[in-house]
């Protein structure tokens, strides 16, 4: 099994700055990609931002350069930098990485527990 714990989550007024980590462990060989995704009550999950392998990002597009992720492959470990907090970015922030436990695995998606974000106008 991969387990993913975040942390970082919490409340903070709008304009203001949180940073969020995402550690795997467990039996993995290789990891494709990490990323952050969030969902907002009454709101369908979104993506907010994805780093491959490769250091590829791709972002949502109402992060509009106030994100940031990065990745410790060494550590299987991401982050989300996230500033110019706004109110509509408070949700449930879930991590996610597409893994393979064994060479001959094919790639599954693995998801954390959630950390919520509160952002206060």
């Amino acid at each position: 099994q991969v387990h993913m714990v975040e942390s970082g989550g919490g409340l903070v007024q709008a304009g203001g700055s949180l940073r969020l980590s995402c550690a795997a462990s467990g039996t993995i060989f290789s990891i494709n990609a990490m990323g952050w995704y969030r969902q907002a009550p009454e709101k369908e999950r979104e993506l907010v931002a994805i780093i491959y392998s490769d250091s590829t990002t791709i972002y949502g597009d109402f992060v509009k350069g106030r994100f940031t992720i990065s990745r410790d492959n060494a550590e299987n470990t991401v982050y989300l930098q996230m500033n110019s907090l706004k109110p509509e970015d408070t949700a449930d922030y879930y991590c996610n990485a597409v893994a393979k436990r064994y060479y001959s695995d094919y790639p599954l998606n693995y998801w954390g527990q959630g950390t919520q974000v509160t952002v206060s106008s």
